[in-house]
């Protein structure tokens, strides 16, 4: 038997190793001798992330011409404004139903309704827009 010494993540084994003579045999080879158990690897240090500060909910976004965007998927359960309706920032615009639960869709800013996109009933991805305003 010829012994090795075996470095494996920085760790150290002592591993003895046999010469078989060939056999000839159906039966699979069996270890014979316990092995070491493997080291658990340790995780690497990464250097911490750059803090950023969290993205806001696309409800208001000057490229989308002041569009109100679900922030969720689900389905409109009611609109609470027509096209054309005063609206001040955080009156209830439309809800939301997602996962059985009702949520209130508020307009970002005072404004106008220009166009309601969506109608009572329909399902809407998030992203898709609801409610468009102008100032």
């Amino acid at each position: 038997m010829k012994m090795f010494r075996v470095v494996v993540n920085g760790n150290e084994y002592k591993v003895g190793i046999e010469e078989l003579a060939e056999e000839k045999s159906t039966q699979p080879a069996t270890q014979k001798y316990a092995t070491a158990p493997a080291p658990t690897p340790k995780p690497a240090q990464s250097p911490p992330a750059p803090k950023t500060p969290p993205k806001q909910p696309a409800t208001d976004s000057p490229a989308a011409g002041g569009a109100v965007t679900a922030p969720m998927p689900g389905t409109v359960l009611s609109i609470g404004v027509a096209a054309g309706d005063k609206v001040t920032k955080g009156q209830t615009l439309l809800i939301l139903e997602a996962m059985k639960m009702e949520n209130q869709i508020m307009a970002p800013t005072d404004g106008v309704i220009k166009e309601i996109k969506v109608a009572q009933g329909v399902s809407v991805n998030a992203g898709d827009i609801l409610v468009v305003l102008s100032s």
